[in-house]
């Protein structure tokens, strides 16, 4: 199993410089410590998450690192052109010298999301998967016709082209269309902190009943605090759990009540869950053994290709330390 950070640019003391500074000194932390990836993630209009300009951030961190591949965790496909996508990221591969893994999700439950950048909730699936078609033919072909559903290009040649032969791509879903998409293209899949050990094992099942080739490599992400006792830790990580709950918990009930998918499936304990406690009881939080335990549950039920970590304290020096103490006491042991 290897092992990244998962990256918010979380704004906690209202400092712009700082945020950046701070996520900036975690991931290289983390190189230091030889983690294998750094997972960037995307947010909008939220004065808590600075990610909006998540490939611009992910350009800064390729000057300031050598080895630690870099991830998109993930594009918003739906909220983008994928013709500038696709420059962007070919762009950024080599600006990285190769080290780019590319994520990609649909977005939510954020409505401001769909409701500002143009793109009903119903639409995100299908205009995430037929972006990513679209954008595997520019970066890899010459040449490109495209006639889908929402993008279109005639005989097209994107320039430059990726440094790498084929950048890994990975899809964050649980729904039925999107991961046969996966398993059809051997994509690996993607697993946000608040999916249940549930509904992710049902996702990797599904997987692998259609290709085996590609589900080792699935991600899961994890908000993650070791500290010296499970009170410390649960002590530290709460201030974060509890704002991150709270706003997720209005999103998802704006989702349930104005949704018009009949199929839209319930935030609880078999799916998608936003509670202090199950948060807390999912995420990779405690002393080193309780952690130890969790990895060690969290690999054996999925097969996990990559841990994810999230730093959850509020305090820089804090998360530095439960990067230092993971490295020295839980990783070789899980």
């Amino acid at each position: 199993m290897k092992t990244g950070i998962f990256c918010n640019y979380e704004n906690h003391h209202q400092d712009v410089r700082r945020t950046i500074f701070e996520q900036m000194e975690l991931v290289q932390q983390a190189e230091s410590l030889g983690f294998d990836s750094a997972w960037i993630s995307e947010h909008h209009f939220n004065e808590l998450n600075l990610s909006s300009s998540m490939l611009m951030l992910m350009a800064h961190l390729a000057a300031l690192t050598s080895r630690i591949q870099l991830a998109t965790a993930a594009v918003l496909l739906p909220f983008h052109n994928p013709i500038r996508v696709a420059e962007d990221i070919a762009t950024l591969d080599n600006l990285c010298n190769g080290r780019l893994l590319f994520g990609i999700a649909k977005g939510g439950p954020f409505p401001q999301h769909n409701k500002h950048f143009d793109t009903p909730l119903g639409e995100s699936r299908a205009k995430m998967l037929e972006a990513i078609a679209l954008i595997q033919k520019l970066l890899y072909d010459n040449n490109v016709s495209f006639n889908g559903q929402y993008y279109h290009c005639d005989r097209l040649t994107i320039y430059p082209k990726p440094l790498q032969h084929q950048i890994p791509v990975y899809i964050a879903t649980g729904d039925a269309q999107g991961i046969e998409f996966a398993a059809q293209n051997s994509f690996a899949l993607m697993g946000g902190p608040p999916f249940s050990l549930e509904r992710l094992k049902n996702t990797v099942a599904k997987y692998r009943a259609l290709n085996t080739s590609g589900s080792e490599k699935f991600v899961l992400a994890r908000f993650f605090y070791v500290g010296k006792t499970s009170e410390e830790a649960v002590s530290e990580a709460l201030p974060f759990i509890r704002q991150f709950s709270q706003k997720m918990q209005a999103n998802s009930a704006y989702i349930m009540q104005n949704s018009s998918n009949p199929n839209q499936k319930p935030f609880d304990r078999t799916n998608i869950c936003f509670d202090e406690d199950y948060l807390i009881e999912n995420s990779i939080i405690g002393n080193v053994r309780t952690c130890r335990d969790k990895i060690k549950t969290f690999q054996d039920e999925l097969n996990l290709g990559t841990l994810a970590l999230k730093p959850v304290s509020l305090v820089l020096q804090n998360n530095l330390d439960s990067l230092q103490r993971y490295n020295q006491e839980v990783q070789n042991y899980v």
